[in-house]
């Protein structure tokens, strides 16, 4: 087990710590690879966009189904597909760019950190950034947000290396080159630039200074993210220019313009106040560093009078960056995840002072007492109520991994006692493997409708036709067969009436989706009950299952678009 003073210091050895902390990395960002399917919300989406890139050979355009996905950049799911197209497997695969980008972050937080301070900081940076709760989740989920803080990270890197380092033009041209690619990530990657703005005070000497030609190679930092952002973008045009079928230019207006500085300047959902940031996201999802909160603030108060030139560029940029998510009135709490790098930074800095002081030091060891606790005493109320099992649906009993988590966890806390630190880092350890390794199995048939896919597909003759209501990607994810299905963004309201007169036009037709929201125009006790996924009950049915009053009406001509899958999901 390790000791606080190890985990304070590592080894005396840049490799050993690098090589550690990848290892560790690899092992907790990593535990459940291939053990689960892509789950909702987001993940089904962009597993079934890179599914479709290897199957079409259409890399240059996202498609959902049968129905170009106008929403975001290409980059995620180009790095799904090709891990799809090296390993042949989807459940490794839609995971991979988050745990590759987990890493590479952890790395370069390492390297900055042991320039800017020295060796045993750099080791606590990239072992506090593994912990922190909203990056370890980020990292373990297939959404863009780990990739962009990947690109945010590196252009913060190469600013970093050119302000404080030393290290020339090159870092500080890395810098705007990397904020490019995250801006043709998701958007955001603009914000790596933010360092620059505290470097105005902190440098303020050298620029007064600058002779001509370095004004002049400063201007050109924004080429390199133009040139960055131009390697997506181009390509994109010229296509669209060449074909210019409606979809495309609705992709085209849309990517560049609605999703970009629209939806953060007249944001139209995720609408929160100006505080959400601090009081529901931070508090949580920065554990266990946000514990540390009010101690650092006083470290700030005290190393900015002191003119300590790394802590002015990374509170000032963490600042900045919370500052940028929270104008806009469009907020998740997946947006702050770019800032966990900065926060591991700062926490490393500091921490041993802190751990002399005896309240830093009991909370870290509290949190590790209560989560621990927490878990034991949910195992014990299952055990003790198995009725209680059957609100959770048909998961598979979780007493034994409650107990599980809840007994290792308090007897790592007992063995680390007078190690409040490692006993935290412990705690969490041991609750990521056990998320990886246990709770990933166990939940995986809740969250994914293979079973309604596989059960519709017994069903239907090869020659039938199966329509889809009310979209949802995972289904067209398990889709074994030719589907159709609405558009994304349709109203449910029309859908039963348009969806009768679909399945009354042709025979051998059938349609799949949620019984309440068919109800108008189906009758359930003719359908054939599928189970309940996502919080609806699925039912078939086919022409002989419309109401009367639907029996003659009219589609409201909304489109209807065609997926055949080619290759099949899962192992």
């Amino acid at each position: 087990m390790i000791t606080d003073r190890f985990a304070l210091q590592g080894w005396q050895s840049d490799r050993l710590n690098l090589l550690f902390l990848l290892g560790l990395g690899l092992l907790i960002l990593g535990a459940g690879l291939g053990l689960r399917d892509p789950w909702p919300a987001d993940e089904p989406r962009f597993a079934l966009v890179a599914k479709q890139m290897v199957e079409s050979g259409q890399w240059l355009f996202p498609f959902r189904g049968g129905e170009i996905y106008p929403d975001k950049p290409p980059m995620f799911m180009w790095g799904i597909a090709l891990g799809y197209f090296i390993t042949g497997s989807l459940r490794v695969a839609f995971l991979l760019p988050s745990l590759l980008a987990g890493l590479g972050c952890i790395a370069l937080v390492y390297d900055i950190a042991r320039r800017i301070w020295d060796r045993a900081t750099a080791f606590r940076a990239g072992l506090f950034l593994l912990f922190a709760v909203q990056f370890t989740v980020q990292a373990k989920q297939a959404q863009i947000d780990a990739l962009v803080t990947f690109f945010i990270t590196l252009g913060g890197y190469g600013f970093l290396r050119f302000l404080l380092c030393g290290g020339g033009w090159r870092w500080y041209y890395l810098g705007w080159f990397a904020a490019g690619l995250g801006i043709i990530t998701k958007g955001v990657g603009i914000i790596a630039a933010l360092v620059l703005i505290p470097a105005l005070w902190t440098h303020r000497e050298q620029i007064k200074q600058a002779s001509k030609a370095q004004w002049l190679k400063g201007l050109a930092g924004p080429l390199f993210m133009l040139l960055a952002c131009a390697l997506w973008v181009i390509p994109m045009v010229l296509v669209v220019q060449q074909h210019p079928l409606p979809e495309f230019l609705a992709y085209r207006d849309n990517i560049l313009f609605r999703q970009t500085v629209t939806r953060y300047a007249n944001a139209w959902h995720h609408i929160k106040p100006f505080w959400f940031y601090l009081v529901n996201v931070i508090p949580s999802f920065w554990l266990p560093w946000s514990l540390l909160l009010p101690w650092m603030v006083w470290q700030t108060k005290r190393d900015v009078k002191l003119g300590q030139r790394p802590v002015i560029l990374l509170v000032g940029y963490l600042l900045l960056i919370l500052l940028f998510f929270s104008a806009s009135a469009g907020k998740r709490g997946v947006y702050i995840t770019p800032a966990t790098p900065v926060l591991a930074l700062l926490v490393a800095y500091w921490l041993p002072e802190l751990l002399t002081r005896r309240w830093p030091a009991r909370l870290l060891a509290g949190l590790g007492w209560l989560l621990s606790g927490l878990f034991l005493c949910a195992g014990l109320v299952l055990l003790l109520k198995p009725a209680l099992i059957a609100k959770l649906g048909e998961m598979d009993s979780p007493v034994l991994l409650a107990l599980s988590l809840g007994a290792t966890g308090l007897v790592a806390n007992w063995l680390l006692r007078r190690q409040p630190l490692s006993a935290i880092l412990a705690t969490l350890t041991i609750l990521w493997l056990h998320y990886g390794f246990w709770a990933y199995p166990l939940m995986n048939h809740l969250r994914t409708p293979q079973q309604i896919m596989q059960q519709a597909g017994q069903r239907l003759a090869p020659q039938d036709e199966l329509l889809l209501t009310n979209f949802r990607e995972q289904f067209l994810l398990f889709a074994d067969r030719p589907v159709y299905h609405f558009a994304y963004l349709q109203d449910d309201e029309p859908q039963p009436t348009d969806a009768a007169a679909w399945v009354q036009a042709a025979s051998h037709r059938w349609v799949l989706g949620p019984g309440d929201k068919l109800s108008p125009c189906f009758a359930a006790d003719k359908g054939i009950a599928l189970g309940q996924r996502h919080g609806d009950d699925w039912f078939l049915f086919r022409a002989d299952a419309v109401l009367p009053a639907c029996q003659s009406a009219q589609s409201s001509g909304a489109g209807i678009f065609y997926y055949a899958p080619k290759l099949l999901v899962g192992e």
